[in-house]
């Protein structure tokens, strides 16, 4: 295991890309970090030993869509759960426990690939804004041919604003196990120990494992040798899946936690169910009669055994006694990857159309829980955070939400200069609509090759429009795409012909957007001009 202290804040690293630090706010920060304000006066300090500072899990799987479960988050129109096929090909009875503790969300969104949705619950900012759109090749600028080319390939760095260190400054243990994905292999920001986690187990600049299995050394030694899990050398040559290693490991530092009397933050971010796609032994025997192809059936598996991880990370809690200060975000990085179809069509997250990297809501729709480990409504904690239980939310959310609704749970105020794009959670927990939020939300993805290339996606309410820079046979070779969610919701209607109205509404909204969020565009055939959505 390696453990080590983040790099202290720098204004060095300020640049242009929204979420660094600039020099009057860094040293602002640091002052307040050295007399201990960074939290709100109204809760004790780390050292008072009462339930003042609630603990935070946010259990983060990699690749898994909102489909990819057997708790049912569609409704039907009278709001009720509704069963698809493949919620009866899956089988999750932790998240149904989860689920039945708290509050699921169906209308949940990120962004369409990982590095991009991961920056993004760091720092709470929307990928247009950090611009790390794309997912972080370790080794080369990964923009693509006609890729932005001032995005942000090197995604975070010491001394931008997380919120690891954000938490850590007011008295978090931080911990993150698993995949990370921050940052390019010869930057610091591939370690999250630079980036405001106190502890990193298993992180580093890749974003699949070079192999699931201990007899591999998760990679190591193998063709996939640049991919080889860090930090796990002890679980080498068992058969110990890499699910479960993170898994005992995560267990671990949380008993350490709660042993040494600190609050703490466990960022646990499988590998799971990220290719490649290969079968955990514990959970076969479950798929192999569904008719389904094995490559269907590993992931399937994958995700059992991602589910069982949960289980056993509830049980750590309740076994500690802290499962009643203990609030977990349960939630993908990007819409499903499974192998079940064509990446365009009904297939791999039906009755949704599309996968991970696709504009359509298959790619970018998420399973989202959030739930106390234990409920108990007369805890303090559990008072200012209400969560309802058993309940589903329809209101849009997105992955930037994360950011202001932990902090605010925990009492840390945002830095002045840091802009903020997702807004708090805490009406939507209760299970009420919140009239206040803004119902939008903006994917931008100005990078090719991938299932879909060079696109903005902007939904305001059931509206939903697509813009495609670089016009091909995905968009029937047109700039736009416009679909009414609430009619549509397996996007099989474009209307961008027959409401032109709607479409140039849209349009607007979908470059106000961007312009807010100072986009860069992926760029013409020359290399240097700018394509800009008209």
């Amino acid at each position: 295991m390696q453990t080590s202290r983040t790099i202290p804040l720098s204004p060095a690293s300020a640049g242009a890309f929204g979420f660094r630090m600039f020099p009057i706010a860094h040293a602002l920060i640091l002052a307040m970090v050295t007399i201990g304000i960074t939290r709100s006066t109204a809760f004790a300090t780390p050292d008072s030993g009462d339930d003042s500072l609630p603990n935070i899990v946010v259990f983060l799987v990699d690749d898994m869509g909102i489909m990819d479960t057997s708790v049912p988050f569609l409704t039907d129109d009278q709001g009720r759960p509704q069963r698809y096929p493949l919620n009866d090909f899956y089988r999750t009875p932790n998240m149904e426990r989860l689920a039945a503790q708290g509050i699921r969300f169906n209308n949940f969104s990120a962004m369409s690939v990982c590095s991009p949705t991961r920056v993004s619950i760091m720092t709470g900012q929307n990928a247009a804004r950090h611009r790390t759109t794309n997912w972080i090749n370790p080794d080369r600028d990964n923009a693509g041919p006609q890729g932005a080319p001032e995005w942000n390939w090197r995604g975070l760095q010491p001394g931008d604003i997380t919120l690891a260190g954000l938490l850590q400054s007011a008295g978090y243990r931080t911990m993150h196990v698993g995949k990370a994905h921050f940052g390019p292999r010869d930057s610091l920001g591939a370690d999250p120990a630079n980036l405001g986690f106190d502890i990193n187990v298993a992180g580093a600049s890749f974003g699949a494992p070079g192999s699931y299995y201990g007899q591999d050394n998760y990679g190591l030694g193998t063709k996939r040798a640049s991919h080889a899990v860090p930090h796990l050398e002890k679980y080498h040559g068992t058969d110990t899946h890499l699910t479960e290693a993170c898994t005992i490991e995560a267990n671990a530092i949380v008993r350490d936690a709660v042993r040494d009397g600190k609050p703490f933050f466990l960022h646990l971010s499988h590998y799971a169910v990220h290719s490649p796609f290969q079968s955990d032994p514990r959970f076969a025997a479950h798929y192999k009669d569904s008719g389904k192809p094995p490559a269907a059936q590993a992931f399937a598996t994958l995700i059992e055994g991602m589910d069982k991880s949960l289980g056993d990370v509830l049980d750590t809690l309740q076994q500690l006694g802290v499962a009643d200060n203990t609030v977990i975000f349960f939630l993908g990085d990007n819409g499903t990857d499974a192998p079940l179809g064509h990446q365009h069509e009904v297939a791999c997250a039906a009755p949704l159309r599309g996968k991970k990297g696709a504009h359509y809501e298959g790619g970018m729709r998420t399973p989202l829980i959030v739930a106390w480990a234990t409920p108990s409504p007369d805890h303090p904690a559990q008072q200012r955070l209400p969560i309802a239980t058993g309940a589903i939310q329809s209101q849009m959310a997105d992955v930037c939400d994360l950011f202001p609704t932990i902090l605010s749970l925990a009492g840390i105020e945002t830095p002045p200069d840091h802009v903020v794009d997702g807004q708090r959670l805490d009406t939507l927990l209760t299970g009420q609509p919140d009239s206040q939020r803004k119902d939008t939300f903006l994917m931008h993805y100005p990078h090719g090759p991938h299932r879909s290339e060079y696109f903005t996606v902007y939904r305001e309410g059931p509206w939903k429009v697509v813009y495609h820079y670089v016009p091909s046979k995905v968009s029937n070779h047109r700039h736009y795409e416009l679909f009414h969610l609430g009619d549509d919701p397996f996007e099989q209607r474009d209307l961008s012909l027959t409401h032109p109205e709607q479409l140039d509404r849209m349009m607007q909204g979908l470059i106000a957007a961007l312009e807010n969020h100072q986009a860069v565009y992926p760029v013409a055939e020359d290399g240097t001009t700018a394509l800009r959505p008209k």
